[in-house]
């Protein structure tokens, strides 16, 4: 039986992207004939894509396109921080990113429809699942369409924000900071949903109940904790991050510019992690790469 090296698992992963384990299995079966594993590899790659399909993709990254008018803002996931610096990864979400507000899919259903590069989005990412042994989904997206102007903000790809506007450039790029940065849940106090509204209050009154104060006074206190909330997550009301004299609103104002909407999206917001013993998994990979020597 062939000596299985480290530097033919390497030379092997290079070839393919496949994990480390992967390529020494695969080595191991063909007795070290490269072009062989190469084979048995890729012959592995469907199944291996189903079995990922199943698991929890908790990290990934944002991506934006815009033209003109046009543009889109998409989040797509992976399993692991390493895989969302993966360039196949990377590609695939900017192609899928320019799909989304090239041909306006109804859904992430119906994006993974739409062909792409000879195949199917689907197709193209039951491949790349193939390769990189992780889990891949485009989550979700936004397309704006109109006749306003587009900018966006990216955070190190893991906050995303899209803005809708009229006006100077510069201001509503500042604006795009200023909502990476301090996270918005609507443009004005009336755009804050009912729902948030309502924990709100009920935390409010909660707190206002234990105080012992006289029932108008609790009144008092509840509508004002909920004012300063809505002062808080509404974009125009906020305190503008680069002029703390100003609010977004003043600041918008003053450079004759008005926001119309915007949109963030945060990677993983909503979606329970995995929390993997990492010491626990490499030494078991340890254990089965010595099993097989």
């Amino acid at each position: 039986m062939a000596v299985i090296t480290a530097a033919m698992v390497g030379e092997l992963r290079a070839k393919t992207d496949a994990p480390m384990m992967e390529c020494k299995k695969a080595l191991t079966e063909a007795d070290g004939d490269m072009a062989r594993a190469e084979e048995i590899l890729r012959v592995k790659l469907g199944s291996k894509a189903g079995k990922a399909a199943s698991r929890v993709t908790a990290e990934g990254v944002i991506a934006a396109f815009i033209n003109g008018s046009t543009g889109a803002l998409l989040e797509v996931n992976c399993e692991t921080d390493f895989v969302s610096k993966n360039d196949d990864f990377l590609a695939f979400t900017q192609d899928c990113v320019k799909l989304v507000a090239e041909k306006n899919p109804a859904d992430v259903a119906a994006l993974l429809a739409l062909p792409l590069n000879g195949s199917t989005v689907d197709a193209v990412r039951a491949e790349i699942i193939g390769r990189i042994g992780e889990n891949v989904m485009p989550r979700r997206f936004q397309r704006f369409a109109g006749s306003s102007k587009l900018v966006s903000y990216l955070h190190d790809t893991r906050i995303g924000v899209m803005v809708e506007y009229e006006g100077d450039d510069t201001a509503a790029k500042d604006v795009a900071m200023h909502i990476a940065a301090m996270k918005p849940v609507a443009l004005s106090m009336d755009d804050v949903p009912a729902a948030a509204i309502a924990i709100e209050r009920n935390v409010a009154v909660q707190k206002a109940a234990e105080s012992g104060k006289p029932p108008e006074i609790v009144a008092k206190m509840v509508e004002g904790s909920v004012q300063k909330y809505l002062k808080e997550v509404s974009l125009l009301n906020q305190t503008f991050v680069k002029n703390d004299k100003q609010s977004v609103e003043q600041m918008l104002k003053a450079a004759n510019t008005v926001v119309k909407g915007f949109k963030m999206y945060v990677v993983g917001e909503g979606i329970e992690k995995r929390h993997d013993d990492f010491a626990a998994e490499v030494a078991a990979q340890v254990a089965a790469a010595q099993a097989t020597t």
